[in-house]
């Protein structure tokens, strides 16, 4: 093996639900296929043809389920936002033509390109440079319309600050946002985004884009439990050396939900780390949980270390999970890169281990689910809302079907 070869290493265990795709490419002027580096990035709507439901980034879209998202006028009433916690931000509503607006992230596919095409206001929230702020910022984004419409948000974190954000979706809506945050030299945010939508009529999209100082750290913790179709895109993007990402997520998914996970790492600077670790509990024969992650390690990202880990759990005999991690090398002087991707049922020998040790059937189901979710929710760092969606997740696990 080349030196260079013995810089690259990849693993791999799924079970027969999930796929695994590497490319390692040593010239980059002969592009593999389906290069995350060749997707279209437009803010133009017409660059997107309209969705068949065969493409690589819809094929387990159901794409009737998103109400009209992808192919109708956006005109309908946004949800309300409404953003508290501290005086130290500042909180803003803009046109389409501040500068702000599309400075984190462009249109990757047709329903985030149609949300830029219809929505006509922004929610612009500012967190000073130096600031740090202790509090939760919270951003509660509540639907009462099912008219398919549009929303974008920002998230603006100046060098050198720090705060946690935390974006809660409820009511009932038929959405598409663009969601950006800048995260700037130095700076440190956390954003939690939270769906707990009500599931009957619920359809959203919600294409997260996050941009990267020098030095800068960002976490993300997604976390979709409510909505009939729910589909986050979080992507990251990297402006200068020595960002470190964290990206996190959790989805219980129940008979009847389709819950949707698309994440994209793009390293395109040396010496900058990701972390990327999603979990996935469903139950009921309707269950469909998706989870696609797309790392690309780009020629110039010499320094790269990168590692994704996607795990997911059936509780009962009838739910889908399609679980696709790829990771894309055009380098191999890295640090290292890697991933794994798991899809099973309770492990049958912990189970009688704790049994054996008089805990019921039940309890015993429901303490391996917990400790398999709750180290997800230990990363939102704020007591008061791990506990809340500790309740959540009981609540769910006491209608499972065993």
């Amino acid at each position: 093996m080349t030196q260079e070869g013995e810089k690259l290493a990849t693993e791999h265990t799924a079970g027969d639900d999930s796929e695994v795709e590497v490319t390692i490419r040593r010239d980059p002027k002969k592009p593999a296929g389906n290069s995350r580096a060749e997707r279209t990035a437009s803010y133009d709507l017409a660059d997107f043809p309209e969705l068949t439901g065969r493409e690589e980034d819809f094929r387990f879209t159901p794409l009737k389920r998103l109400n009209g998202l992808h192919t109708s006028d956006l005109t309908g009433e946004a949800p309300s936002v409404t953003v508290s916690g501290t005086d130290l931000v500042t909180v803003e509503t803009v046109g389409r033509d501040d500068a702000r607006v599309g400075s984190a992230g462009i249109p990757e596919d047709r329903l985030s390109a149609n949300a830029w095409a219809h929505f006509s206001q922004a929610t612009v929230v500012t967190i000073p440079q130096e600031v740090e702020v202790d509090q939760t910022i919270s951003v509660e984004i509540k639907g009462t319309h099912t008219d398919p419409a549009a929303q974008h948000v920002i998230i603006d974190a100046k060098p050198f600050s720090k705060a946690r954000v935390v974006l809660h979706h409820s009511g009932t809506a038929v959405v598409s946002q663009n969601v950006e945050f800048t995260v700037g030299d130095s700076a440190n945010l956390t954003v939690v985004s939270l769906q707990e939508w009500q599931d009957a009529g619920t359809a959203h999209a919600s294409a997260q884009h996050a941009k990267l100082g020098r030095d800068a750290r960002f976490k993300h913790v997604c976390v979709s439990l409510g909505g009939d179709t729910v589909r986050v895109t979080p992507s990251v993007r990297y402006t200068a050396p020595g960002g470190e990402v964290e990206m996190y997520g959790l989805t219980f998914v129940d008979d009847g939900q389709h819950l949707e996970s698309r994440l994209f790492v793009d390293h395109s600077q040396p010496n900058c780390v990701s972390r990327v670790t999603y979990k996935s509990a469903l139950q009921g024969r309707a269950a469909h949980g998706v989870w696609v992650g797309d790392v690309l390690i780009r020629p110039e990202a010499e320094g790269t270390d990168t590692y994704e880990l996607n795990r997911n759990l059936i509780l009962n005999d009838g739910p889908r999970m399609d679980s696709i991690p790829n990771l894309e090398i055009e380098t191999g002087l890295i640090a290292g890169a890697g991933h794994a991707s798991t899809t099973g049922q309770l492990d049958a020998e912990h189970l009688y281990y704790l049994m054996s040790r008089g805990i019921p059937e039940v309890e015993a189901r429901r303490l391996v689910v917990r400790g398999f979710l709750f180290e997800i929710l230990q990363q939102i760092e704020d007591e008061g809302i791990e506990a809340r969606l500790r309740e959540v997740v009981e609540a769910e696990l006491s209608n499972a079907d065993h």
